[in-house]
Parts: C-alpha cells; sequence; structure tokens
C-alpha cells in the first residue's frame, strides 16, 4: 500500500511540475513560434502590398487574382523618365495685345516629362528573384493554403477609390500550437501586437494600403 500511495504522489508530482513547466515556458515558447512566422507571413505580404501598388501605378485599379498579379510583375515595366522646365510664347495673349515675344510679351510655363528607358517590374521591385511566384503561399512548415486577396472598388464620399486586402488568419498560421494561447492571441489588442484574428495589408473598408502589424516587424532584423 505504501509503495502505491508514493506511486501516486510521484505521479501527482510530475504532473503538477509539467502543469508548471506548460504555464511558464509554454507562453514563452509560443511567442518565440509566434514571431517567426509573423515575420515570414508579413515579409510576403509586403512582396504583395508592392506588387498590387505596381499594378495600380500602371493600370490604374487593384487585381484581386493573384494570377494576374504574377502575369503582370513577370512582363510590365516602369518607364525612367526625366523632367525639364520650358516656356513658349503665348501667341494669342501676345496678339491679343499687340505684342512682340521677341521683346517681351506673354509666355507659358510647361513642364515636358521625357522617357529614357524602361525597367522591369520584377527587377525593381524584387532584386531580380522570383519569389513574387510563391508570395500567395502562407509560408509555415506543413501548411498548405494561401492569403485570401480581394480587390474592388469603394465609394468614400461620393468618389470612388480602388482597394485591395490581403490577409491570412492566426488560425491557419499557428493552426499546431496550443488552442487556449491562440485563443487569447486572436483577441490581442496592444501597440506592441498584431491586433484581431488576422494578419492583413490593405483594406476593403478604408483607403488604406497599410498593414496591421507593428513597427517592430518592420525592423532590418524581421
Amino acid at each position: 500500500m505504501k509503495r502505491i500511495i508514493h506511486l501516486v504522489l510521484w505521479i501527482v508530482i510530475i504532473f503538477l511540475a509539467y502543469m508548471l513547466y506548460k504555464s511558464i515556458i509554454g507562453p514563452v515558447e509560443f511567442n518565440k513560434i509566434k514571431k517567426a512566422r509573423y515575420a515570414k507571413v508579413i515579409d510576403n505580404l509586403k512582396d504583395i502590398r508592392a506588387g498590387e501598388l505596381a499594378f495600380q501605378e500602371l493600370t490604374g485599379s487593384f487585381t484581386g487574382n493573384f494570377d494576374s498579379l504574377v502575369q503582370f510583375i513577370d512582363t510590365a515595366e516602369f518607364a525612367i523618365t526625366v523632367r525639364r522646365d520650358t516656356s513658349y510664347p503665348d501667341v494669342e495673349k501676345n496678339r491679343a495685345f499687340g505684342l512682340d515675344p521677341k521683346k517681351g510679351g506673354y509666355y507659358i510655363e510647361d513642364i515636358i516629362i521625357d522617357t529614357l528607358d524602361f525597367y522591369p517590374v520584377r527587377d525593381s521591385l524584387y532584386g531580380g528573384t522570383d519569389r513574387y511566384k510563391t508570395m500567395m503561399n502562407v509560408p509555415v512548415e506543413d501548411v498548405d493554403a494561401q492569403y485570401e486577396l480581394k480587390a474592388g472598388k469603394l465609394d468614400k464620399n461620393g468618389t470612388l477609390y480602388s482597394v485591395f486586402e490581403a490577409k491570412v488568419a492566426k488560425d491557419v498560421i499557428l493552426s499546431d500550437q496550443d488552442k487556449d494561447l491562440l485563443s487569447q492571441e486572436k483577441e490581442t489588442v496592444s501597440v506592441d501586437g498584431v491586433n484581431g484574428a488576422f494578419i492583413r495589408v490593405g483594406s476593403m473598408n478604408d483607403v488604406d494600403t497599410g498593414g496591421n502589424w507593428p513597427k517592430l516587424y518592420d525592423s532590418p532584423e524581421n
């Protein structure tokens, strides 16, 4: 009987030690894994945003389709331009006032933009790499998922604006982690955290191309 009691006590001690370890070390490990995964997820979102902004600059709108975005990056080019100031006589005004432009008169100030060359979007934004071809995939090991991408028009005070949004749920990013800690993470409201249940860039409800992550994820070490 004494041996049984000792065995039960050891089991209780081991269980309590495990629970203590889990309550202290568990959140530390969770936060370490979370930060590492968030950094990779956010890097992809930055690449998606860069492609979307280039798409909008050259086409006038955003796209909600990754295939279209990748095809655009593969083929599109930025124009390299130079602008210079110029002026020329205002013929009609000089004629109306009987003035001779050679002796003063009125001149029109203008700006001329010359196109010097073209530079591929993929080289300009992605440094000659092809990482844009996989930026739609959530970069978490053993997770087979893509970011959600939407685009459209937003009516704001009678003016239509092009908008886009790319996002992924924390449930996807941290699917293999402790469910209680994950539930707490989804309720995060903090200036140093990623608030809400998603990590996103852009918005379908506002004219915003920013992300919902804190500045620490924009530092060089992340």
